[in-house]
């Protein structure tokens, strides 16, 4: 593997790790709404204060109205309110066992922390974009997963049968390539209930992304299957008494590890941006749930889009993710 792909890797862990903790590192409940603040900006961290101290915790100060609303809001310098570490807030679920209430950094109260700015409802950005990619994120992968394990196990029985296996399964693999996948999934998704629990909602979306995109390492896995069923070492295990399962998990499935592998480095990034499509839409994860998609929903209204540029931060993180899965697909090509 490459260096660059190496990188890649590490940084799509580190990603991962933080939404997983995104409970610990979110200041605010995601849902908690604040009607007072209003599309905020990003929070200013000082260190010097008005008569010229220097603070070696970093503070903010309360917002208020600035005099001409078209403005915004504008500092009240009387009232500062100094960031801690490990402070005690909104109740979260950890590895939804149990309940935890100390998050890494927050504000005392009336004081709000607001480090990228807050939505049209006054919540915290930072903290819908930290649990939103537990959603985003992990649905792509689980999809992937689903997708792949339900691909490769199709592929796998119709390159190593052949024969009518082989051609049910990729006649039907075609006409599931010969659809236009998003709009299907958009179809699919427009016939179900609008109106389900964020968990359902989640489990459906994958369910209905990883089924609709099988084929194509489906493909991939009769390839390789047509392959190594001719090989010597196939034949003499064969002839030797050994059974089609145990052929398949012995000798054929491990042949397709490393192109499965590299094929959920280029999978992944597209399920997520499948789930950001839907929720986007409307037709994925609602409020007041947040995922990466139903967050730039809100720039489908013009003075969203024009005016807070803060509401583009989940798709501009969207970039370096995908960037960093196709590196590591890269690398993982090369590798094979």
């Amino acid at each position: 593997m490459t260096g660059t792909a190496r990188v890649a890797a590490l940084f799509l862990v580190a990603v991962h790790v933080i939404v997983v903790l995104a409970g610990f590192l979110a200041p605010y409940d995601p849902a908690t709404q604040n009607r007072r603040l209003p599309f905020a900006p990003p929070a200013r961290l000082h260190f010097v204060d008005e008569q010229g101290g220097f603070h070696s915790r970093p503070f903010v100060y309360a917002l208020v109205d600035a005099p001409d609303r078209a403005l915004g809001y504008q500092e009240e310098k009387s009232r500062a309110f100094p960031v801690r570490l490990f402070v005690e807030g909104a109740p979260y679920r950890v590895a939804g066992v149990f309940t935890a209430r100390t998050h890494l950094f927050g504000v005392d109260e009336p004081g709000r922390l607001f480090l990228l700015g807050s939505d049209g409802l006054g919540r915290d950005q930072l903290s819908r974009l930290l649990h939103g990619g537990q959603i985003s994120l992990f649905a792509g992968l689980l999809a992937a997963a689903l997708s792949l394990g339900l691909g490769s196990a199709l592929g796998m029985l119709a390159g190593f049968h052949g024969r009518w296996v082989d051609a049910v399964i990729m006649r039907l693999a075609e006409l599931f390539m010969a659809l236009p996948w998003l709009y299907l999934l958009l179809a699919v998704r427009a016939f179900l209930p609008l109106h389900m629990p964020p968990a359902q909602t989640f489990l459906l979306l994958v369910s209905v992304i990883g089924v609709v995109d099988w084929a194509r390492p489906a493909r991939l896995a009769r390839g390789i299957a047509l392959s190594v069923r001719e090989r010597d070492f196939v034949r003499a295990a064969r002839s030797f008494g050994a059974g089609s399962l145990y052929l398949i998990r012995r000798h054929i499935a491990p042949e397709t590890a490393s192109v499965v592998l590299t094929q959920a480095a280029l999978l992944v990034p597209q399920y997520v941006l499948a789930e950001v499509t839907l929720s986007f839409f409307g037709l994925g994860v609602a409020e007041p749930a947040a995922s990466w998609g139903n967050m730039l929903g809100a720039l489908q209204q013009y003075h969203v889009l024009v005016s807070y540029w803060w509401m583009w931060i989940p798709g501009v993180v969207l970039v370096p993710v995908f960037m960093a899965y196709h590196a590591l697909a890269d690398g993982l090509r090369a590798r094979a």
